[in-house]
């Protein structure tokens, strides 16, 4: 083989190679992302599961809170609704942003429900409720650490996608930036919380 026809495969074998590669780390980085995804999903369906055992037991001992026990169903319901278009679209950021709103929504709804649960004694004193209690408290941990796995990867493979030269080949593969999840969805949530003494 001659050295001028040694080189002219070399011209072409290396970026050859160099695409391949490229796009090879890409579809690692996009199925960590989809992994990191499904973790999520997994601790939020076990979520979900728990809060409608939570809301049977506290019913039959605040008829008087209806509205309350009423917003956390309606905002589980939400929430596993978001879920559910979620994990069908995990890659689509407009169905990531509204199961993070859902989800703080269900957050505060679940919070206002610890707060009725505090200024009853009976209700607290309740063992499947502190049972009940305590897996959501768990659950809530589960979900922060897989949302932080989950922006890891996001963060990672956005920077696959966007960083040069490999951007040219997430481009021409259709390789779209990926939305991290947020814990807070305004500056005021960001807010320190006032303690009143």
């Amino acid at each position: 083989m001659s050295a001028g026809l040694l080189s002219l495969l070399l011209v072409f074998a290396v970026p050859l190679v160099w695409v391949a590669l490229a796009y090879n780390r890409l579809v690692g980085l996009r199925n960590a992302l989809r992994n990191g995804f499904a973790q999520i999903d997994v601790q939020l369906k076990r979520r979900h599961d728990l809060v409608p055992g939570m809301v049977d037991v506290a019913r039959a001992y605040l008829t008087h809170e209806r509205q309350t026990l009423e917003s956390v169903v309606a905002a589980r319901q939400g929430a596993a609704s978001a879920r559910a278009s979620a994990a069908a679209r995990w890659s689509d950021g407009r169905a990531i942003e509204k199961l993070d709103a859902a989800e703080s929504v269900l957050s505060g709804a679940v919070g206002r429900l610890f707060a009725v649960v505090e200024a009853h004694p009976d209700l607290k004193a309740d063992a499947t409720l502190a049972h009940l209690t305590e897996e959501l408290v768990s659950t809530e941990n589960r979900i922060g650490f897989a949302r932080q796995a989950y922006n890891d990867s996001v963060t990672d493979y956005n920077n696959g996608v966007e960083r040069f030269p490999e951007n040219l080949v997430a481009s021409a593969f259709s390789f779209r930036p990926a939305t991290l999840l947020r814990a807070t969805r305004s500056v005021a949530e960001r807010e320190p919380v006032a303690v009143a003494l």
